[in-house]
């Protein structure tokens, strides 16, 4: 078992299946040692996480819709790395959009479940630079989407 599906392990993580795209472009692009994710939307085993922030949702359930945005970051991730989520060098960026009230100001409190899973996951390499900005809707109504940057290191065996 690797270090970091240990970690997930001893933080009782399930980590989903990579989501497939829902229109025309790709889950995520490698160039050089980077990782781009596109924009993942909250969903969790019951389905999507819809709701709006300061009308039919709360801060705790947007944090918790961040943090499954978080989980499939990492599944993302796992299958630009060929399924070894050690090669994760560095969590460079998350953008993370907030589905809100013209008045709700908390976005950054909400994408904090993102931004905190990625700490509790790989220490100080998980923590990294952010945006976090409302949205007057969201994709299929959802609460939360969030996009990554990550930096990948060499796998064993391979060379510059």
């Amino acid at each position: 078992m690797s270090r970091i599906d240990a970690r997930l392990a001893e933080l009782g993580l399930t980590l989903p299946d990579a989501p497939a795209p829902a229109a025309n472009y790709v889950p995520f692009v490698r160039s050089g040692d980077m990782v781009y994710i596109s924009g993942q939307i909250a969903r969790n085993a019951e389905g999507l996480i819809t709701g709006r922030l300061g009308a039919t949702m709360g801060l705790d359930e947007g944090a918790a819709a961040a943090r499954a945005c978080g989980l499939a970051i990492l599944a993302q991730a796992r299958a630009a790395c060929d399924g070894d989520l050690d090669r994760v060098a560095r969590v460079v960026k998350l953008v993370g959009f907030v589905n809100s009230t013209p008045d709700f100001t908390d976005q950054p409190k909400v994408i904090n479940g993102a931004s905190d899973l990625m700490v509790a996951v790989f220490g100080d390499a998980g923590r990294h630079a952010r945006s976090a900005v409302s949205a007057a809707s969201l994709p299929s109504g959802v609460a939360v989407e969030i996009e990554a940057i990550i930096e990948l290191g060499r796998a064993p065996g391979e060379s510059k």
